[in-house]
């Protein structure tokens, strides 16, 4: 991608924990499984999977937030190095979070003009007056009216306390925001509502963004790409039109057949298998990781791992599957 603003190489990423506690045997868990993506300059991509697929770890990554191995580079700075944490002030600058909480996000203490001022205290910008004229234009800009700088945390309704947040994330007005499960926590209407908001101030300001939910439908409504994880890898890659309408993939198939209340949807959406076993590799896995609960499974789909290959015809946008039965037949569609 010419005009690419994220740009993630070889991205994986492992946690430690012990199965019985303290005195367990520690074990290694897999998370991330060598993602390879880009984000354009300005461009909306969503990134849809179950819970448990690895979307906040790889959010969490690119927030520097949690170490890694691979690499991330945005808009020309890189991240992290061979998993140290180097989050530095300039990157800071460049890509913000808005979380799925946003009353756990903000300082109950504290009222909605000092939080939202805060970033531009932390980074030295501008005087007491200049900072306080940048936060009612914020506020306005959120659909805020600038008397809520008194108000705290317990006064705000959900809908609001997440304008908050947004507001918080945009004073230093980054390039790329990483938006993990920012409506689900919130009423349809209200969530609605904030989805417009992202839209609009992706129009207005240009503004890039990582947009993580476990709802397709969602991520449809507002992205211009949509990459599907499952089990730590990315499993269809390509435009929103093209994924939500023609979903290549059978774990894609199932996530909208799930999501449509189609019968389809308990024969193909698994619980939530694990990783196999790290051993001898830590990311090395036998085959497809969807191949226990694939409907259309071969012989040689639990020994032979897929690759991300593009099935778009010529002249079309990529759409990338990670399925060999896609890869070797004609796809199978909307089954």
């Amino acid at each position: 991608m010419a005009n690419a603003l994220v740009v993630i190489k070889n991205l994986s990423n492992a946690y430690r924990t012990r199965a019985y506690g303290v005195f367990g045997r520690e074990v290694i868990q897999p998370v991330l499984d060598h993602i390879t993506l880009e984000i354009g300059q300005g461009e909306i991509f969503g990134l849809v999977g179950e819970s448990g697929c690895g979307k906040t770890s790889l959010g969490n990554s690119i927030l520097g937030l949690i170490p890694y191995e691979g690499a991330i580079t945005i808009d020309g700075l890189q991240q992290q190095q061979q998993g140290q944490l180097k989050r530095s002030k300039a990157l800071a600058r460049k890509v913000q979070a808005v979380f799925q909480d946003p009353g756990a996000a903000l300082n109950p203490a504290k009222p909605i003009g000092w939080l939202m001022e805060e970033p531009l205290r932390i980074h030295g910008i501008g005087t007491k007056q200049e900072r306080i004229k940048k936060v009612d234009a914020m506020l306005h800009r959120v659909g805020l009216d600038p008397g809520y700088k008194t108000r705290r945390v317990h006064e705000l309704s959900g809908g609001q306390k997440q304008r908050v947040c947004i507001g918080c994330a945009l004073m230093l007005e980054p390039k790329l925001i990483v938006a993990d499960e920012a409506v689900s926590s919130l009423d349809v209407s209200v969530g609605a509502q904030i989805l417009n908001l992202f839209q609009d101030l992706h129009h207005s300001l240009g503004l890039g963004m990582l947009f993580i939910s476990h709802n397709l439908q969602v991520v449809y409504y507002i992205c211009h790409r949509i990459g599907v994880m499952y089990k730590g890898q990315i499993v269809e890659l390509g435009a929103a039109q093209a994924v939500y309408s023609h979903p290549a993939h059978p774990y894609t198939q199932a996530l909208l057949a799930a999501a449509s209340g189609s019968d389809l949807s308990p024969r193909l959406v698994p619980g939530s298998p694990g990783f196999a076993s790290p051993s001898p590799g830590l990311y090395q896995k036998q085959g497809c990781g969807f191949v226990e609960p694939c409907p259309w499974k071969r012989p040689d789909c639990g020994k032979t791992a897929p690759k991300l290959i593009n099935i778009a015809p010529p002249g079309a946008p990529a759409q990338e599957v990670r399925c060999l039965l896609v890869q070797t037949e004609e796809p199978r569609r909307n089954r």
